[in-house]
């Protein structure tokens, strides 16, 4: 199987996700759990299916944040939410969220055609090494079909992350250095990423004086073509071992579940809940070249 179908499904199953990180059934649902402010709720929803663990864990697992972000909301959201009760709290806030974006059954009906094969990709996906998905699928299948195609969705992005952050670590480059790498293939704003990640202005220059260094990004900031080749190695070996669980699936069944995807991705992605662009990574349906 092609491994660029791997990012063609996770474009829509990653639209699906991320209302969890947008929506306003989410963030009140962290709030309602106990949880203090948008980041603990972020931290604590993400990292709540692999238990107590604490800010060195997330860090790790995630990557790209700077500690200290991290270690104003981990463990210290442990001490307001119990992480077993974080669980259901997010499932359930992201499956009324989807109800809402998908109207009309539009999110039961999409349940009922994807969610087999969901999680048969889920099931069949390889977990070693992979803390994130592995722990998102260790957890029980929620009763609510939404809420379980929501969770299935999140271990598939979860499985995708872990492979995308190994390779990520054989670079050489730490998780602020990739961000400015990020922004300048991309051409998006330092500024995103600054604000959303943590890392502050000074630490951002001094990344971006190593990439120089390493011929990586020019003096204007600009990605060289040996940062743009880089990149794109990331993403096509991201794409390779991401493949895995839908190559298992077969062509037929995954074209299936990408044209099932499909309209209620956009309308998602269509619906000014999702804000674009995003630290992320995550382009509007409606702009997909693959």
């Amino acid at each position: 199987m092609d491994a660029a179908i791997a990012r063609r499904v996770w474009h829509r199953l990653e639209t699906v996700n991320a209302v969890t990180y947008f929506a306003p059934e989410c963030r009140q649902a962290a709030d309602d759990v106990g949880l203090k402010g948008f980041w603990m709720g972020y931290f604590a929803f993400r990292a709540a299916p692999m238990g107590r663990v604490g800010s060195g864990v997330v860090g790790a697992t995630f990557f790209n944040f700077h500690p200290d972000r991290v270690r104003r909301a981990i463990p210290d959201a442990w001490v307001f939410a119990h992480p077993a009760d974080v669980v259901v709290a997010r499932a359930s806030a992201a499956a009324a969220a989807l109800r809402r974006l998908l109207p009309d059954d539009g999110a039961d009906r999409l349940a009922e055609a994807i969610l087999p094969d969901l999680r048969a990709a889920v099931g069949v996906a390889d977990g070693t090494g992979r803390a994130l998905f592995a722990a998102n699928r260790e957890l029980d299948v929620p009763a609510d079909p939404v809420a379980a195609l929501w969770q299935s969705a999140t271990a598939l992005r979860e499985h995708r992350g872990d492979g995308h952050v190994a390779l990520l670590t054989t670079t050489g480059l730490d998780g602020c250095e990739m961000l400015v790498l990020f922004a300048a293939t991309e051409g998006l704003p330092p500024e995103l990423f600054q604000a959303s990640r943590g890392w502050p202005e000074y630490e951002w220059v001094e990344a971006r004086e190593r990439l120089q260094g390493r011929g990586l990004v020019a003096g204007d900031g600009s990605a060289t073509p040996a940062g743009r080749q880089l990149r794109n190695e990331i993403e096509r070996r991201t794409d390779e071992l991401a493949v895995e669980p839908y190559a298992a699936l077969g062509e037929q069944r995954v074209g299936e579940l990408i044209a099932r995807l499909d309209g209620p991705a956009r309308q998602i992605s269509g619906a000014d809940v999702i804000v674009y662009p995003n630290p992320m990574g995550l382009p509007p349906v409606a702009s997909d070249g693959f």
